[in-house]
């Protein structure tokens, strides 16, 4: 199965529907097309705009889901920014302005935007 993320004007997914396989087939009967998905869903749902996620996180980063944003120029679905603070790393993920402390994993903080700093949770 296919899945396609509904985008609102401001490229934030509203909708994540599944259509299957065959609608994307090209003639040859073998290769998909994300053309043909989208030309379907608008035949369905009235004109909008849809883009192909991978539900196996194949490409695009990662599958979406309602209320993410989809970054055409990257081209990958990103989670909302958790912090103004914050900025998007090589690999599209959100990162803080400081450093994780070293015991992260082992340890509960939380991050302080006012602060600029990770404060622990007790």
């Amino acid at each position: 199965m296919a899945h396609f993320a509904k985008l609102d004007l401001n490229n934030i997914v509203t909708q994540v529907v599944v259509v299957n396989n065959d609608v994307l087939l090209k003639a040859d009967g073998v290769t998909e097309s994300e053309y043909k998905g989208k030309t379907f869903l608008n035949s369905l749902f009235g004109s909008g705009t849809w883009v192909q996620t991978s539900y196996n996180h194949n490409f695009r980063k990662q599958m979406a889901c309602v209320g993410m944003t989809y970054d055409s120029g990257r081209d990958v679905f990103l989670l909302p920014k958790p912090y103004a603070s914050w900025t998007l790393d090589s690999n599209n993920d959100w990162q803080p302005p400081v450093d994780y402390p070293s015991d992260y994993e082992t340890t509960p903080y939380e991050w302080n935007e006012d602060d600029q700093t990770w404060d622990l949770i007790e």
